[in-house]
């Protein structure tokens, strides 16, 4: 089976990685994507020249939602609210779960007052209605976390993929 990519060593290879087995490894052959985006690997998979491919939500569910690709499971944890009826991978791989997020960044000398008020402008621009609509259509969820909690959650999943990048033996080149 020829399995597409939108390239090496980003969040979407990391969620291929995540969920391979030894024994699945050897059954696909890999079709890498021209770059670093999932466009070239889609067009790909909707012309039938692969057979699967990890895509992300947001690139993939405007083709699932007009049944040009049948989604097979979601990587979040849970079933997402965006496509209710596709189960999650964490339904067949337990503990499974490779979700993707944004976040926004401060140098680390950043005041912690400046922190505080960029956290909070940011968090209410999120809790817009219409900018939770946009997300939630893309099938994205917001997290409105604070500074510390953000911080775990780099520090949570840094150390998750680490764990990831070496059992499947990722070397920088």
């Amino acid at each position: 089976m020829l399995r597409a990519t939108a390239g090496w060593a980003g969040p979407v290879q990391m969620s291929d990685e995540a969920g391979r087995s030894s024994r699945a490894r050897g059954f696909f052959r890999t079709h890498p994507g021209n770059g670093a985006f999932a466009g070239p690997a889609l067009v790909d998979l909707l012309a039938g020249q692969v057979q699967v491919m990890f895509a992300s939500m947001s690139a993939s569910i405007e083709y699932v939602r007009a049944s040009k690709l049948r989604a097979l499971a979601v990587t979040t944890a849970t079933r997402s609210d965006a496509l209710p009826g596709i189960p999650s991978m964490g339904e067949f791989v337990a503990g499974y779960e490779a979700s993707n997020w944004f976040g926004v960044g401060a140098p680390k000398a950043t005041p912690a007052e400046i922190v505080e008020k960029l956290n909070k402008e940011i968090n209410a621009g999120l809790a817009e209605p219409k900018m939770k609509a946009r997300l939630a259509d893309l099938g994205g969820d917001v997290l409105t976390l604070s500074p510390a909690d953000f911080g775990k959650l780099i520090a949570e999943d840094t150390e998750k993929w680490r764990r990831v990048i070496r059992a499947a033996n990722i070397k920088a080149e």
